[in-house]
C-alpha cells in the first residue's frame, strides 16, 4: 500500500505549504492531496511550488465539478503536470446539492449522470484524444493541443455504492474520505471492482484519504476529530454515508467523535496505533492511503500538524 499526504491547511500566502510539499521530497510519502479550497486555487499553488524548485507528484481530492468546465479541468490537470514534471491524479465529484443550487441556480438531477459526463470528457482530453461529448450536463467537441506531458489520472470522489461502480466503470481512480475501513471492505472496493469487470477493465486502484492525529498531552481527541471532519458531518450526503457504514450521526460531538474513533474512520493514539489502524484499510482493498491531520492544523497549528506527519511516516 502507498501512503500519502493532505495538505492540512488552506494557504493565504504559497510559503505556507513549503514544509508540507517537502515531506513528500524526503519521506515515503508519494504524493501531496488538496481537497477543493476556495483561497488559493490549489492549481496554482503547486505551480508555485514548482516555480521555486519543489516540483512533486500531487492529488486532488476532490475538486468539483459546478466550478469548471470538463475542458478548464483538462487543461488545468495537464497544466500542473506539465509545470511539475510528474503525475497528478485529478479527482472531482459533484458536491452537494446546496452547492450545486448555489453555483448553477439547480442541483444536478441525476449527479451519477453528470459525473460520468464530466469524467469522461475530462479523461478523454488529458489522453490527447478528440472529446465528442453532448450530454445532458455537459457537452464539449474539443481536444487539448498536442504536447508532450507527464500522465494525468483522473479519479471520481466516491461515498457510496452507485458511484464507487461508476468510478470503477469510467476513471482512473476512486477516491473516497471518512469511509471507515469495514465499509470500504464490504461495500464500496468490491463496488469498484464490480464496475471494472462490467466495464472490462482492470481493477480500478482505491485512495483512502484518511483523518488522524497523534495523541499528545493538551490534546482532546474528540475536539482534533471535530476540528478535522466535524463540517462534513452536517451534510447530508456524508450522513447517508455514514448510515451505510452503520454510523448514526447524532449531532452530539462526543458521540460522534466516538463512533468514527471506534470504527477505525478517525485514527488516533501514537505512531504505531496510526500504523495499526492504516493496515486496516490495506485488508480493506486499498491502494493508497492519504493522512489527513487538518484538525491537528486547525487546533495546534501547523507545526504541530508537520510534525505528526513526520513522526507517521517515520513509522511507515
Amino acid at each position: 500500500m502507498r501512503y500519502s499526504i493532505t495538505l492540512p491547511i488552506v494557504p493565504t500566502r504559497p510559503e505556507q505549504a513549503v514544509p508540507f510539499a517537502n515531506l513528500v521530497r524526503w519521506t515515503r510519502a508519494e504524493r501531496l492531496w488538496q481537497g477543493q479550497t476556495q483561497v488559493m486555487d490549489n492549481h496554482h499553488l503547486i505551480s508555485w511550488l514548482a516555480g521555486i524548485g519543489i516540483r512533486i507528484p500531487v492529488g486532488f481530492g476532490v475538486n468539483l465539478t459546478p466550478l469548471r468546465s470538463p475542458y478548464q479541468a483538462a487543461t488545468e490537470a495537464r497544466s500542473t503536470a506539465m509545470a511539475t514534471g510528474c503525475s497528478v491524479v485529478a479527482g472531482y465529484g459533484p458536491g452537494g446539492p446546496n452547492f450545486q443550487r448555489m453555483l448553477l441556480g439547480s442541483p444536478y438531477k441525476s449527479p451519477l449522470t453528470a459525473t460520468r459526463e464530466y469524467v469522461t470528457t475530462v479523461r478523454t482530453l488529458v489522453r490527447g484524444e478528440f472529446a465528442q461529448t453532448d450530454g445532458e450536463y455537459f457537452a464539449t467537441q474539443a481536444q487539448l493541443v498536442p504536447v508532450r506531458s507527464p500522465e494525468v489520472h483522473v479519479g471520481v470522489g466516491v461515498l457510496r455504492p452507485k458511484m464507487a461502480a461508476l468510478a470503477g466503470q469510467v476513471a482512473d481512480a476512486a477516491i473516497t474520505w471518512l469511509c471507515p475501513p469495514d465499509y470500504l471492505r464490504d461495500v464500496l472496493v468490491p463496488e469498484v471492482h464490480k464496475g471494472s469487470a462490467e466495464a472490462g477493465r482492470d481493477p480500478v486502484p482505491v485512495t483512502a484519504i484518511v483523518p488522524c492525529a497523534l495523541a499528545r498531552d493538551g490534546r482532546d481527541m474528540r475536539d482534533t476529530a471535530f476540528a478535522t471532519f466535524g463540517m462534513h458531518l452536517q451534510a447530508d450526503h456524508y450522513q447517508d454515508t455514514l448510515r451505510h457504514a452503520g454510523i448514526e450521526v447524532t449531532g452530539e460531538r462526543g458521540a460522534d467523535a466516538d463512533q468514527l474513533f471506534d470504527s477505525g474512520g478517525f485514527l488516533y493514539g501514537t505512531p504505531q496505533d496510526i500504523r495499526d489502524g492504516l493496515r486496516r484499510f490495506a485488508d480493506a482493498g486499498v491502494d493508497e492511503v492519504v493522512l489527513n491531520v487538518m484538525g491537528v492544523a486547525a487546533t495546534k497549528g501547523a507545526r504541530a500538524a508537520a510534525q505528526d506527519l513526520e513522526e507517521v511516516l517515520h513509522v511507515l
